[in-house]
């Protein structure tokens, strides 16, 4: 019974994969700065296949106890990189890092593997843009905060990053979400958590020069956070989308908000 459940999947799915143009591909990257070898999602849209040309690249983050499946599981991504034209990738981000290179464990080495590893690897192996014009990082919670934090850090290869749902303040509910096992406790290292907190960059983003979109739901218990990171940018003249709509935590929030942002991205091209 269990076999016939996996071929019927099997076949489910081949048949799901060709219902659209865009294909859908499961990546392995090798990972040298955690000796590992990681998974990612890649969606190609229709246009790719059908033409030589180079395409731009969306980087979908996962959140907090995710995985790189998270996005694919809950909304079939092929029309939309079919109706925007993008490229998107869903990377693994881990369980709870945060996508922060840890300075006190080295299993936790996620800004290196997306910056270093990733984005090399995508663009080695598929027509991309190979330059800031053609990528763009979007993310949901934890990884709405690693979308920010990668583009500030590494403003060089994005044109515009986005949140949804975003936990921009680390040292919000510093002892939930795995945050001290990488940064070490809040009460011993409280500036450490500050500095690598998106709500603290403010300087950062005014230097970045890149398209920002912040989204969150009014109902959500990260809105607070959003709406003072909101504040902080307006009085720092940092020009930016700010979105609240209805809505939670939650990947009904999620799924209808990603076509704003891919829209967002699609809108900002330079």
């Amino acid at each position: 019974m269990r076999v016939r459940g996996i071929i019927l999947l099997a076949f489910a799915l081949s048949v799901v994969s060709y219902g659209y143009g865009g294909r859908l591909d499961t990546l392995r990257i090798t990972s040298p700065s955690m000796h590992k070898t990681l998974s990612a999602v890649i969606v190609l849209p229709e246009a790719y296949q059908n033409s030589n040309s180079s395409f731009p690249v969306v980087y979908l983050l996962h959140g907090w106890s995710g995985s790189y499946k998270d996005w694919p599981a809950h909304i079939d991504l092929r029309p939309l990189a079919d109706r925007y034209r993008f490229i998107l990738v869903c990377p693994q981000g881990g369980y709870d890092s945060w996508y922060l290179d840890s300075p006190i464990d080295s299993a936790c080495r996620y800004e290196t593997h997306i910056i270093r590893e990733v984005i090399p690897f995508v663009d080695a192996h598929f027509r991309t843009i190979k330059s800031k014009r053609g990528r763009a990082i979007c993310g949901l919670s934890m990884g709405g905060h690693g979308a920010l934090y990668l583009a500030l850090r590494h403003a060089n290869l994005f044109y515009a990053a986005s949140s949804m749902s975003g936990g921009v303040d680390l040292t919000f509910w510093p002892h939930k979400w795995g945050k001290a096992k990488w940064l070490g406790p809040f009460e011993k290292f409280p500036q450490r958590w500050k500095e690598n907190s998106v709500i603290n960059m403010i300087p950062a983003f005014q230097k970045a020069h890149l398209a920002f979109m912040i989204d969150c739901g009014v109902n959500d218990f990260f809105i607070d956070a959003n709406r003072t990171l909101h504040r902080k940018l307006i009085r720092a003249k940092v020009k930016h989308d700010y979105v609240e709509r209805p809505g939670g935590h939650s990947w009904a929030y999620w799924t209808n908000a990603l076509e704003y942002h891919l829209l967002f991205f699609r809108k900002n091209e330079k």
